[in-house]
């Protein structure tokens, strides 16, 4: 690697007079680097080539000693200022095609990289922006790699096949029928029918599987900041999938009398106007249910004696963007779902997920009598980092729970994932600060999609209860009439 510096630094006061003392005290400096240093007028002018120390980093050690060294001559530093920068670093793959970032320019060659930084501030050397770039230059090339690649998959285990009813969507019969009406963009009304029947999956999950096992329920909010998701990767992961809120910019009427009276006059929304009205956003809706969850225990310590500590929630529905992907009520933008978070032990994980796996496996076999399967995956990118197969890949990673979807026809392909159980490892305890007593803490989480649940159900079982089997009945026997309309 190599780091080639130039930089300035604002002298208070011209001093020239002390160049010879400015070169004695260099000579002093033990750096592990090639460093020059000249004073033209009132500027300090820097040079550090270094091929292992990162120079911006020995440049912020350099400057207080250099403070030291003035302040003792009455003259004050304003800051450093970074005239060029050039880095060189070798990526272990050669890029498949041209790749940017901000802040650089980037040339490329077979496996060498030479980014080059110009006319940036302090700030930018002390907030560790240049090694993020570094990382996303290398993630970059990685991905190049790994896009549009299948995730591992594994399956664990799977029911035979069952003779199902029917082979409708039930999607479409349901809108037939009048049980649900498109709202807007990949959300659903569910008239009382429907409704019925999502609330009877609700009501199954919490008695058979939440209950039992000891999960206590929690509410959230459902917006959620952006300090959240940088934490859990959310914001950078996918920020094209997220609903974001603005707040206004004032409640005052006289702010917004523009905007009311385009309205009265148009009756269309002025998007311009609107616009001028809004803050920039700051938080979004509710993507997964777990990172509040994690922002709220966080830089806190769990006695011992609450580990496991085993929480849910179901009161927040969650908003994903869905583009071209959307389908009836099983691929939605708003989606009703319970979540389930456990923090403790590794070991204390790996007997949760045992645990649920055998309530699930109840519920499916037994209440639902779905035909169904269960399977180990593990996206391609964490294969990358080495998580996939093994040893590790036993312990973290996710199990996938798929029904097969009669309507779709083929049983080799057809199935949807209905939900997952995973262990995420320390990744967020880490990020939020959670700690135990004594204890190296785990955590994971299982959410059950409740809409995906009822497609799966009314898919094989069909929309008629003298169909559904007596494990269901005993939760819901009989619909609730549809209202009628003229």
């Amino acid at each position: 690697m190599k780091f080639d510096l130039k930089c300035s630094i604002q002298l208070s006061r011209e001093a020239e007079e002390i160049a010879d003392e400015l070169q004695e005290f260099v000579k002093n400096i033990d750096v592990d680097a090639d460093l020059k240093l000249k004073i033209e007028g009132n500027e300090l002018l820097i040079h550090i080539l270094s091929h292992e120390k990162r120079s911006h980093q020995i440049v912020l050690q350099l400057y207080k000693q250099l403070a030291i060294f003035f302040g003792k001559r009455k003259i004050g530093l304003r800051g450093i200022h970074v005239d060029e920068y050039e880095i060189e670093f070798e990526v272990e793959k050669k890029p498949l095609k041209e790749i940017s970032i901000p802040f650089a320019d980037l040339k490329i060659n077979d496996k060498i990289v030479v980014m080059k930084i110009a006319n940036k501030e302090e700030d930018f050397l002390r907030e560790g922006y240049v090694d993020r770039m570094i990382r996303l230059v290398k993630e970059k090339i990685d991905k190049q790699y790994y896009e549009g690649k299948k995730e591992y998959w594994q399956l664990l285990w799977q029911s035979e096949e069952k003779e199902h009813v029917w082979d409708k969507d039930p999607s479409e019969e349901m809108q037939k029928r009048g049980w649900i009406k498109l709202m807007s963009k990949g959300k659903w009304f569910y008239f009382p029918p429907a409704a019925a029947i999502m609330r009877a999956m609700e009501r199954i999950a919490l008695e058979e599987i939440v209950a039992p096992l000891g999960f206590k329920e929690i509410i959230q909010p459902m917006h959620v900041s952006f300090a959240t998701w940088i934490k859990t990767g959310h914001l950078e992961g996918m920020p094209g999938e997220i609903y974001y809120i603005c707040e206004p910019e004032s409640r005052e009427i006289e702010e917004w009398e523009k905007f009311v009276d385009l309205l009265k006059i148009t009756k269309q929304v002025d998007e311009k106007e609107l616009l001028k009205n809004l803050k920039p956003p700051k938080t979004g809706v509710c993507y997964a249910q777990c990172p509040n969850i994690y922002a709220a225990l966080a830089g806190k310590t769990i006695a011992e004696e609450s580990l496991p500590l085993l929480i849910f929630d179901h009161s927040t529905p969650s908003d994903r963007y869905e583009a071209g992907g959307k389908h009836g009520i099983e691929r939605v933008d708003e989606f009703h779902r319970i979540e389930i978070v456990y923090i403790g032990t590794k070991e204390q994980l790996l007997d949760i997920r045992e645990k649920l796996i055998e309530r699930y496996k109840y519920v499916f076999n037994n209440i639902l009598d779905l035909e169904w399967r269960m399977a180990r995956v593990t996206p391609f990118y964490l294969q990358q980092a080495g998580i996939a197969g093994g040893e590790e890949n036993e312990i973290k990673g996710t199990i996938d729970f798929e029904a097969y979807l009669p309507y779709r026809g083929d049983r080799s392909k057809e199935w949807l994932e209905i939900q997952n159980i995973s262990i995420v490892g320390d990744k967020y305890i880490k990020a939020f600060n959670i700690k135990a007593q004594k204890s190296q803490l785990w955590s994971g989480c299982s959410g059950i999609g409740l809409e995906r649940w009822m497609v799966a159900f009314l898919a094989q079982k069909g929309m008629e209860p003298e169909n559904w089997p007596d494990g269901f009945k005993k939760y819901l026997n009989k619909l609730p009439e549809i209202p009628k309309f003229l």
